[in-house]
């Protein structure tokens, strides 16, 4: 008998690496626990929770069950879904496809018809839908749930990600977890301003169960959405403002598309894929100006205790991993002086949106590094910069004469996060930097306003959001922009995972092999750096 608890048909995943259970080799040895149906009930996983959702009908019919028609007299044919089944169906009724979604169908429905066995009939039980058999009498709950369980307890169930064995429990965890991230896809009706060598990646984060939006123009993918009642996803800093402005002023909703927090280990400018993303349905999370779907997460999540118990577990995961935005990294501490106050100022893009959507009005890295050193008169400060500007990629180089001129020393290689432990306090403008030392224990102090800040965590100059303001713990903070927020594709199985796979993957080094493109990109990165250096040479 096909497992209750069974996976998505990820596309491009062989099924039995993506599988979460197996009919079981032999009869269970102890009984599942009764905690087991709640969790069911909360994640609405098992069957093809992953399929489409047709409009809602009154009843519900298994085609091949005996019924009594006058159970349906009164009920428009569009009132009664038919599901597949042998024979023919004996009332009028709409036929529902194979692998629809139970879960959605069967809260809505006054009634299933069907066997005590079949799945439709064991969700219908679990969440008090009367279950009428081939008698034409409900089938008495109590029976329902105990074949739900033998139905539970009946195979062997597994972690996708490693091989290793499992419970139920677990499996039922990682298929709410792939629930929550197909959800969060449903209704992109397109998807613009994606880079090519970025959109294999994409395609996959995107998958809603059934499809991936199709890659096409920004206007043409407006158009798209319009017809289809949809919504446009959208890389925010590859279309044009005007395309997003005309979408919001027609009442379209933009889904934007960014990298996440735990991206990659090695820089999104030189070509290497996302292992992260998020998509923010009401903003972006770097754009202080207005709401975000993560600031909200921070403003009004009820965090229950497991989450933020899932959090510090994390937490302590990636501290001891090492693991950063850009991965993994080594190297030797700069000198520091003894016996002074030491601040470590992180550098950024200087045309990035965070910096100008989160920058709290501080003009690129010159103007933070002349604030960091009016915050801190007498301090040493030690500037970093942006590996992306640091690798010719993008704008924000300052000769060594302009950064000396505000601060003591410049350090450009090696750990980033045990920098930050060995100094202080950390300065940052709106740099992810500011959010993973906050997590390693730093002292921070924030010039712009990023979305770590603002939430009692933080020194804080600029002018808080109005929109923030309640106080919250380390491990909410971490429950809500790593766990909650993003979405994460673990390198290896190509499966939606969650953070914690990724931070295992990252500090092993599991991620897929350089390409020519990202060969090419350090190249041009490189030249367009020795370029930079010359320049300042020639004109001194």
């Amino acid at each position: 008998m096909i497992p209750l608890l069974r996976s998505p048909p990820f596309p491009h995943v062989d099924p039995a690496v993506a599988a979460v259970s197996a009919p079981a080799a032999r009869a269970p040895a102890h009984p599942l626990p009764e905690g087991l149906f709640a969790m069911l009930r909360a994640a609405r996983v098992g069957g093809s929770f992953w399929g489409p959702r047709p409009d809602p009908v009154r009843r519900l019919l298994r085609v091949g069950t005996p019924v009594d028609a006058q159970a349906f007299v009164g009920l428009h044919p569009d009132q009664i879904g038919l599901l597949p089944g042998t024979g023919a169906a004996p009332v009028a009724g709409r036929a529902l496809p194979a692998d629809c979604d139970p879960w959605s169908l069967i809260e809505g429905a006054q009634a299933v018809h069907a066997d005590i066995e079949d799945e439709w009939a064991l969700i219908a039980g679990l969440i008090g839908v009367p279950v009428i058999g081939a008698d034409g009498v409900a089938i008495d709950p109590a029976r329902l749930h105990a074949t739900l369980r033998a139905r539970l307890a009946a195979a062997d169930y597994r972690d996708p990600f490693t091989g290793a064995t499992t419970d139920a429990a677990q499996a039922i965890a990682q298929l709410a977890d792939w629930r929550r991230h197909l959800d969060g896809n449903r209704g992109l009706s397109a998807a613009s301003g994606m880079a090519f060598w970025k959109r294999e990646a994409i395609r996959a984060f995107l998958w809603d169960g059934e499809r991936s939006p199709p890659f096409v123009s920004a206007r043409r993918g407006l158009r798209k959405a319009q017809r289809e009642g949809g919504a446009l996803a959208v890389w925010p800093s590859r279309v044009p403002a005007a395309i997003v402005a005309q979408a919001e002023a027609e009442g379209i909703p933009v889904a934007r598309v960014e990298d996440g927090f735990l991206r990659s280990r090695g820089l999104g400018a030189a070509l290497h894929p996302p292992g992260s993303i998020v998509i923010d349905r009401s903003g972006i999370y770097y754009n202080a100006l207005g709401p975000n779907d993560l600031e909200k997460l921070l403003a009004t999540q009820d965090f229950s205790p497991a989450l933020v118990e899932r959090a510090a577990r994390l937490r302590t995961r990636i501290c001891a991993s090492g693991v950063t935005k850009y991965g993994a990294q080594g190297g030797g501490l700069p000198a520091l002086q003894k016996g002074r106050r030491t601040v470590l100022a992180v550098g950024q893009v200087d045309d990035d949106l965070s910096v100008r959507l989160g920058g709290a009005g501080v003009v690129g890295n010159l103007d933070f590094l002349q604030r960091v050193r009016r915050a801190e008169p007498d301090a040493f400060i030690l500037y970093r910069p942006h590996p992306d500007v640091q690798a010719g990629h993008r704008k924000g180089h300052l000769t060594d004469a302009a950064v000396l001129a505000h601060a003591d020393a410049i350090d450009s290689g090696g750990s980033l996060m045990a920098l930050c432990q060995a100094v202080d306090a950390v300065h940052v403008l709106s740099s992810l930097t500011g959010f993973e030392a906050l997590i390693r224990g730093c002292a921070v102090t924030v010039h712009g306003m990023p979305f770590y800040a603002g939430w009692g965590l933080t020194r804080d100059l600029a002018q808080p959001s109005p929109r923030r303001g309640r106080r919250l713990s380390v491990d909410q903070l971490v429950a809500a922009a790593l766990i909650l927020y993003p979405r994460y594709l673990d390198p290896v199985t190509r499966l939606p995972c969650g953070p914690e796979v990724m931070v295992d993957r990252l500090g092993n080094g599991s991620t897929p092999p350089v390409n020519w493109l990202i060969r090419v990109r350090a190249i041009q990165g490189k030249l367009r750096r020795f370029m930079t250096l010359a320049a300042e040479f020639f004109h001194g």
